[in-house]
């Protein structure tokens, strides 16, 4: 068997080849999406500014903007000949010892070099005896800096200026970004086609009843769906196939005709009716099978290719939900995310100190379901689920991370620290 960590680079060192040979970036279909719709996306082409940012020199603050060469000293009376607000700019000549109320986003009008915060006069005694559609005075009740409180024009982005690069993932921040630009439509890299494949004899699709107490319903389908949605890529649902080789076979010679990618869940051990290694050994070939990991050691990872050429990758987890969820996290996620030309997200690792002992054998890496939390000094906790058989469906849903225990770890000590792994819809 093969260790996680030696997985995961042997899986990524095949998608690097991947995206630079068999399916590279240089040469996939580009498509234009509403900006509404690009989060997650992979980027295709660079964005520049088209206008600086901010467009005019703008006030920083509520209070008041003063010509150049304006009396700025504590107790300074100087007068005030009008407003600029937000979307209203003042129009007209400011001379030394003159200025104009001003509001936070509001330009600066010409011929002004400083905003003073409105506390720092003495606006808020006075304001009630004021008529602001005429002059009035005001004073200074600190002395102020020359230049003060004013977002200067392009200080932020310049016009032409390099914002975004090829390739890069689509995030809600980059989404601010390019609204701020007004961009409607962006180029991003066409989503790859990803199929997903469920086997089993006892296993019913949702929505149609169980005829009899040995059947169960396909959970993995939609699990691998939810665990996918993020990514840019086209989910193909094949259903369920039964166990028999034959159907085994014409299901992926089909997933292969019309998908990049193809995910099995179930199939993939060494029981009389696991038919996919088979089929898979038959119709491609298989890089690696079996992987030192609890659960979720009979993991296998392939490829076809189809008619044109064209490599389709293949990921065969194994049937039980928690070894599908964490067979997804650890190699199917990351290795999608590096397929369409993004960099991989980073997994968060945490320390918690364990609220219970934690029993294993040592020899493969374990991921025990666990549900941590923050005390009242900071400190984190886990508890780890009282029972960690891979079919328990119930205690993956009370759980809001996986606890990670190394190779030769033969079981901790209730105040130990262990490495946790929060689940990324944990933080929403």
């Amino acid at each position: 068997m093969i260790g996680v960590d030696e997985l995961k680079n042997q899986i990524a060192k095949r998608i690097q080849d991947y995206v630079n040979h068999d399916n590279p970036m240089a040469t996939r279909t580009v498509i234009s999406i509403g900006l509404d719709k690009a989060v997650g996306h992979v980027l295709a082409s660079q964005v520049v500014a088209s206008f600086d940012v901010p467009r005019q020199n703008l006030s920083a603050m509520d209070g008041f903007a003063f010509g150049v060469r304006s009396r700025l000293d504590n107790n300074a009376r100087l007068e005030i000949i009008g407003e600029s607000c937000a979307g209203v700019p003042f129009v007209g000549q400011i001379l030394p010892n003159q200025g104009v109320r001003i509001f936070t986003g509001a330009v600066v009008p010409d011929g002004c070099d400083t905003v003073v915060m409105q506390e720092n006069t003495d606006f808020e005694t006075i304001k009630r005896t004021l008529d602001k559609h005429q002059a009035y005075h005001i004073t200074l009740t600190k002395p102020a800096k020359i230049g003060a409180n004013i977002r200067h024009q392009g200080e932020e982005i310049q016009q032409d200026e390099l914002l975004l690069s090829p390739n890069k993932r689509l995030t809600p921040s980059d989404i601010s970004l390019l609204a701020s630009m007004g961009v409607e439509q962006i180029k991003v890299f066409k989503p790859l086609v990803v199929g997903l494949i469920a086997t089993g004899d006892e296993l019913v699709a949702i929505g149609e009843p169980l005829a009899h107490l040995a059947q169960i319903y396909n959970s993995n389908t939609p699990t691998l769906k939810a665990l996918l949605a993020r990514l840019p890529i086209v989910l193909h649902d094949y259903g369920i196939i039964k166990d028999d080789l034959q159907a085994t076979t014409d299901g992926i010679k089909r997933a292969i005709d019309e998908c990049d990618v193809i995910i099995s869940s179930a199939g993939v051990s060494v029981g009389d009716y696991d038919f996919l290694t088979q089929a898979v050994d038959k119709l491609g070939k298989i890089n690696h099978y079996k992987v030192a990991m609890k659960p979720g050691k009979p993991f296998v990872f392939g490829e076809f290719k189809r008619t044109d050429g064209q490599v389709v990758l293949y990921f065969g987890l194994p049937g039980n939900p928690l070894s599908t969820v964490v067979g997804c996290l650890n190699f199917v996620r990351p290795a999608l995310w590096q397929m369409v030309g993004a960099d991989v997200p980073t997994t968060l690792r945490l320390n918690a100190k364990t609220t219970h002992t934690i029993h294993k054998n040592a020899g493969r890496k374990e991921y025990q379901r666990g549900f941590f939390e923050q005390k009242a000094d900071g400190e984190l906790v886990v508890t780890p689920a009282v029972a960690q058989d891979s079919h328990r469906i119930k205690q993956l849903a009370y759980a809001n991370c996986l606890i990670v225990l190394d190779e030769n770890n033969t079981g901790v000590a209730v105040g130990s620290e262990v490495v946790i792994e929060p689940f990324d819809w944990t933080f929403g």
